[in-house]
């Protein structure tokens, strides 16, 4: 596993961003494991954020683009971080864009914020997961509206490894078959139970919380985890 990757899972660790036990989906399904983007919110943690979103799209699709396009809402400090980082790590000078939930009809009219789209832009997509694809669904035809763009990727922080809306493939599969564009994401779960399983690991206390802001050393995959896992696998992973 590339170093990048392991400290990314470490990272998300100790954020306390990505959790394990027993969380209801929006989907309903009950999973043993829950990611929450939202939980990035100090200037260390963007930073950071944005640093692995650049090291994984340079490895994945190279730095032969010029937009990083980012759907409302989470995906726009996403597209912002990693425009950035892409600058910091390798002097790629690329542009950011995202859109608006609803087009705005004074000022700065139109549906897009930041950089506008030209025929010709090649773009990379970031969001923070994708489990169904639903999003992509609305945001690649909203792209392929504003100009004729090219999407080079869809990069996501965390391959959720769980089967798409068809039943049989991975959803990252179903949307880079159904769209034409290829997809990856920093780390797979597989990436994540390999490193973590009865491997103890520092957990931060909530960001901000004033009666907890320690950090303590636990395993978060032990054995009961590990067996939830796989069952949930049995279930909503391709076989």
């Amino acid at each position: 596993m590339e170093a990048y990757k392991q400290e990314f899972i470490e990272f998300m660790i100790e954020s306390d961003v990505l959790k394990f036990g027993e969380f209801t989906l929006k989907s309903g399904r009950i999973s043993p494991f829950f990611m929450n983007a939202g939980a990035y919110v100090t200037g260390d943690q963007l930073h950071r954020l944005g640093l692995y979103y650049a090291q994984a799209i340079n490895a994945q699709f190279g730095l032969d683009f010029d937009v990083v396009f980012g759907p409302a809402y989470k995906g726009i400090p996403l597209a912002v971080i990693t425009t950035m980082a892409l600058h910091e790590l390798y002097g790629k000078e690329a542009r950011y864009c995202s859109n608006r939930k609803e087009a705005k009809d004074h000022g700065d009219t139109g549906i897009l914020l930041g950089s506008s789209l030209a025929d010709g832009d090649r773009v990379v997509m970031v969001e923070d997961v994708t489990t169904s694809g639903k999003s992509i669904e609305e945001t690649y035809p909203l792209l392929r509206a504003q100009a004729d763009v090219e999407v080079v990727g869809l990069m996501v922080s965390l391959n959720r490894m769980e089967v798409g809306k068809g039943g049989e493939k991975l959803a990252l599969d179903e949307v880079s078959e159904r769209y034409g564009f290829p997809t990856a994401a920093i780390v797979t779960m597989k990436d994540v139970v390999e490193l973590l399983w009865n491997r103890p690991m520092k957990v931060g206390g909530a960001v901000g919380d004033v009666h907890d802001e320690s950090t303590e050393e636990r395993v978060v995959i032990d054995d009961a985890i590990k067996a939830a896992l796989d069952e949930y696998y049995a279930k909503y992973g391709v076989h």
